[in-house]
């Protein structure tokens, strides 16, 4: 792909494994810029909106909120100091490790449920007992 290659939006999704709606919504938030448009009315994206889209997509995947991924761009945006975003780094994987002892709290609870069911039916069911009592 050149600097000058002008995507349409199609191409654009497959490029970045997204579909086109995800950009669409990207855009209407502000984290894509608006694109040019063909003379057909078509959007047009440049290779610049490629690179945007990729880091979007792989913020997200490390499970940055959207507003996380404005900062993050916002930060790149105008060459802050890499103190900015290691904190803004930081405060997210505080986030999912707390996500991540949850999850495990919720696994051992489960699974001694599951293990403490003794198959009967739904009356004596000792697993709906448990749910159903307060905590």
């Amino acid at each position: 792909m050149t600097a000058t290659a002008l995507l349409p939006i199609g191409a654009l999704a497959k490029s970045a494994g997204v579909p086109v709606e995800t950009i669409r919504y990207y855009e209407r938030e502000g984290l894509l810029p608006k694109p040019g448009r063909s003379r057909a009315g078509y959007r047009l994206y440049h290779t610049a909106d490629a690179e945007r889209l990729q880091f979007i997509r792989r913020a997200r995947d490390l499970g940055f909120s959207l507003e996380e991924v404005r900062q993050l761009l916002g930060l790149a945006d105008r060459t802050a100091p890499c103190d900015d975003v290691r904190t803004l780094a930081c405060t997210h994987l505080s986030d999912v490790r707390a996500k991540l002892a949850d999850l495990r709290r919720v696994e051992r609870t489960l699974a001694g449920l599951v293990k403490a069911c003794a198959r009967d039916r739904v009356p004596d069911c000792r697993l709906l007992q448990a749910l159903a009592r307060p905590q």
